[in-house]
């Protein structure tokens, strides 16, 4: 780090911003500075003053940080109104379209909130069973599979000497069996956490229904409650609140329903050409959906080989695999872009950034809204003021 040296009578020495002084004689002074540390204090002082002159961003910065907080030290204990919450955004759509057809809100929330305790009877007695009946099927043939795998990889020597070996083939297949057993043991241990955890299931059952109902019942109390404990001067949050509240409950319910397309077509190409396991595929497959891109290139590992282990190198598996290509591109191609018109456009490049940022801190609920995670901080990147706006802002 270096030093500027300054030679100064004893009267005119300085000693603020940084300066050192050191008497000479009777008459003059020598004074010294570090000329890094002024540098670095400087560019903070202009990046503080850039970004956080304004009191609205200081305001913004509190609440922004306030809210990450009570996420990250409150989050799972806060995870069933979280649940109940992105399940209000997905009703209040419905019930907004039955109010203006003139019903009032209170017999409307009252009709919406039957067809979703409907709904979740159908999925929990009904969807749920029929997948764990498949899944356990699907467990069992598992050993049966994976003879036949082991057949096809021993046959690779003989047929390619040249670029497959049998070691490479006993190493891959002993990879494969430690993969499997590593498998069984978590499937274990998740199934004895499910039990360990049943209870707070059956709670989490009858705590979201009620919470649902008095978040739609109450929707503009609850904004009002919020509204008076926030702070007034609140315009550029209250701006970012509006827009984002907007494109969430967009994006949620747009979600929700390519999850039920995407899932329930899988369901019946799979079903119509007789493919094993179809309803727990057709699942796997409108889950894919909540992760873009890496999703659809994830799922379509167990769909290829569980078509291969059924039917071989023959042509079902080329029309199969056909079928399944076609719904990936109607679903990224028309799909997606109906869905999400009014969502703010993002690079692919930042949607898996996205994924993998927030999918790392708060797992399926980081995944789930990573892409309005990530509008949000390009909203707030976009409308934070700045220093020379006011400036603009008042000279014009």
């Amino acid at each position: 780090m270096s030093w500027t040296r300054q030679l100064v009578p004893q009267s005119h020495r300085a000693t603020s911003d940084g300066w050192f002084v050191v008497p000479a004689n009777a008459h003059y002074a020598t004074c010294w500075k570090r000329d890094g540390n002024t540098a670095m204090t400087n560019v903070f002082a202009k990046w503080y003053r850039k970004y956080f002159s304004d009191p609205e961003s200081v305001i913004l910065a509190v609440l922004l940080l306030a809210g990450l907080a009570v996420v990250v030290f409150m989050g799972n204990m806060l995870a069933p109104v979280v649940a109940a919450a992105i399940i209000a955004y997905l009703l209040e759509g419905l019930v907004q379209m039955l109010e203006r057809y003139g019903a009032p809100r209170f017999p409307t929330v009252i009709i919406v909130f039957v067809i979703f305790l409907a709904f979740l009877l159908v999925v929990t007695f009904g969807f749920i069973p029929l997948l764990s009946r498949q899944l356990t099927q699907l467990v069992h043939e598992l050993p049966n599979m994976i003879a036949q795998g082991q057949q096809a990889l021993l046959r690779l020597p003989e047929l390619y000497p040249n670029f497959v070996s049998e070691d490479q083939v006993k190493e891959l297949s002993v990879a494969i069996r430690t993969a499997v057993g590593s498998l069984g043991q978590r499937v274990v241990s998740l199934s004895l956490a499910s039990i360990a955890g049943l209870f707070t299931l059956l709670v989490y059952l009858v705590l979201v229904p009620v919470l649902v109902f008095f978040f739609l019942k109450d929707k503009a109390r609850i904004f009002q409650w919020f509204g008076g404990v926030l702070p007034r001067d609140r315009k550029l949050a209250t701006r970012i609140w509006n827009e984002m509240n907007v494109q969430i409950g967009n994006y949620v319910r747009g979600k929700f329903t390519e999850i039920l397309i995407v899932g329930s077509v899988s369901y019946l190409v799979f079903a119509l050409m007789g493919l094993n396991f179809a309803m727990l595929l057709g699942a796997l497959v409108g889950l894919s959906v909540i992760i873009p891109y890496i999703g659809a290139a994830v799922v379509t590992v167990p769909v290829a080989l569980i078509a291969y282990f059924q039917w071989g190198w023959s042509a079902d598996l080329a029309w199969l695999m056909a079928a399944y290509g076609i719904i990936q591109a109607l679903d990224g191609n028309v799909l997606v872009p109906l869905l999400f018109s009014e969502a703010v456009n993002l690079h692919p490049v930042a949607i898996i950034v996205a994924v993998l940022v927030f999918g790392g801190i708060w797992g399926f609920w980081g995944v789930f809204f990573a892409i309005p995670l990530a509008t949000l901080v390009k909203a707030i990147l976009g409308s934070w003021p700045r220093i020379e706006d006011a400036v603009a802002d008042a000279t014009t």
